[in-house]
């Protein structure tokens, strides 16, 4: 079998943007989700750099993720009394347009939808390679043998660990977990909108531990030290609780805003966490996005999706049909795009462990030379002019 017929796992980001490049380039593809819909709302995730422009404008949809992107948000980092110690700038964090996750896997099945077929509500449970396939086996629908099977489904790869080897071998927790609660942060008396219209959010911050609360319904935020994350992770009750324990006895507004979290009708909780990845391949199996190089909360992982899905349809293309070239072609163009996913833990960063340490980052804002050198390297990190421009409708 050749390559032609290709199975997609995960309907997010990665997962979309390679199925409309390859669905519209000529390939047989199947894109398979476990949840039974798109996912709305999510946290903001944003791009940044030339790189980025790129291929969003290669795809045809910048107009779009413009057209819906979210405010530019100040983070203004505040004592027990609300009075600001520093202020990290909107564009920082949200480098150059940012847009609520669940807005951009909307944007990118609409654009895509025809170009694959989309299967929700079912999910890979095994996969066997032979010499001209995979054969695999899905919990609903019968098996089917593919050409090449991607894992674009996370850091929690069923992909990964079916073709790589155990989770705990290739993922890397890094001592934190956060939580997104779809929560009304209670900020009365806050300014939560500037009149240039950007955003405020308000981050409050203990040793090893972020409340960050956004105004004008954005969600929020809660970032603590776990060296043992100990919860269900497929149980919300147990989400609710373990982010509970971690934030008893906080002060500030943190008990309202864990109260506003109980009642959110959508809470994710989990651990930050890097894979320990180099290779993306494995026979005629591919990983693309957090699946192959996550680094949560680090600021790049939407974009490297999106760059990952471009380059392994533009070697696929490029090789016409022969995926030990496609592939050997996609591990060496992605390891040093991927550099940043390799290295780095935003944990320390957004909820130091000591006090010394918050004076030390809030300083870091302050301080018109330290910031400076924090945008450019992060500016570095977000543009390589190493990626081809690929010959992809």
């Amino acid at each position: 079998m050749t390559t032609s017929k290709i199975l997609i796992s995960g309907a997010s980001i990665a997962g979309p943007a390679l199925a409309r490049w390859l669905g519209r380039n000529g390939f047989d593809v199947t894109v398979v989700e476990r949840a039974p819909a798109l996912r709305p709302g999510g946290q903001a995730v944003d791009f940044k750099g030339r790189t980025h422009r790129d291929v969003l404008t290669r795809m045809g949809v910048l107009d779009d993720v413009v057209a819906h992107q979210t405010p530019k948000t100040d983070w203004r980092l505040v004592d027990e009394h609300d009075r600001v110690r520093a202020v990290v700038p909107g564009e920082f964090i949200g480098g150059d347009v940012e847009i609520l996750r669940g807005h951009l896997a909307a944007i990118l099945h609409e654009h895509g939808a025809r170009d694959a077929e989309y299967v929700f509500g079912d999910e890979i449970v095994g996969a066997t390679e032979t010499t001209d396939g995979v054969q695999v086996s899905f919990a609903r629908r019968p098996s089917e043998r593919f050409g090449l099977v991607v894992g674009a489904d996370g850091v929690h790869s069923t992909v990964r660990r079916l073709a790589f080897g155990p989770e705990e071998q290739l993922v890397e927790h890094l001592g934190y977990c956060y939580a997104v609660a779809d929560a009304a942060a209670p900020l009365d008396g806050l300014e939560t909108r500037l009149p240039d219209g950007r955003g405020v959010a308000y981050g409050f911050t203990e040793p090893g531990r972020l409340a960050l609360l956004g105004g004008q319904k954005a969600p929020s935020l809660f970032v603590f030290r776990a060296p043992r994350p100990d919860y269900d992770r497929h149980d919300v009750a147990s989400q609710r609780a373990f982010l509970e324990a971690a934030f008893a006895g906080a002060g500030w507004r943190v008990p309202a805003a864990l109260d506003a979290a109980r009642r959110a009708d959508d809470l994710y909780l989990d651990a930050l966490a890097r894979t320990r990845m180099t290779s993306f391949t494995r026979g005629r199996f591919a990983l693309v996005g957090d699946a192959g190089y996550a680094n949560t909360l680090g600021g790049f992982g939407t974009g490297l999706s999106l760059v990952g899905a471009y380059v392994l349809a533009g070697e696929l293309v490029a090789a016409a049909g022969d995926h030990e070239a496609a592939l050997a072609a996609y591990d060496r163009r992605m390891r040093r795009p991927t550099r940043v996913a390799r290295t780095g833990n935003a944990g320390p960063f957004l909820a130091p462990p000591t006090a010394a340490r918050i004076r030390l980052r809030d300083w870091s804002f302050a301080n018109r030379w330290s910031y400076a050198a924090m945008r450019w390297m992060t500016d570095t990190f977000a543009t390589d002019d190493s990626i081809p421009a690929y010959d992809l409708r």
